[in-house]
């Protein structure tokens, strides 16, 4: 799958990147515990929403899909803190 980034530039894909972003948010809340392998199949339902879109995604549809996610799965407080530094 390829990204479509913000300044144009196209790239492929790497889930490594949103469970680290997963994980930098959650850090930031004492209310939630997400530990890394919670936060790897986080970023596996991330994958398989995203796949169903189209082939190339932008990385606004990734930061919603991640912050959608969290929500369905109950980490609203990393959700809040994903989209404050992602947004």
């Amino acid at each position: 799958m390829k990204i479509t980034k913000k300044n144009g530039n196209i790239t492929v894909y790497d889930d490594q990147k949103v469970v680290k972003s997963i994980l930098k948010a959650n850090a930031e809340t004492t209310l939630e515990n997400i530990s890394e392998k919670v936060a790897v199949a986080l970023a596996d339902d991330v994958f398989s929403k995203l796949t169903e879109s189209s082939e190339i995604i932008t990385t606004k549809e990734i930061r919603n899909c991640v912050y959608e996610t969290l929500l369905d799965r109950g980490y609203p407080e990393t959700a809040r803190r994903y989209m404050e530094f992602k947004g």
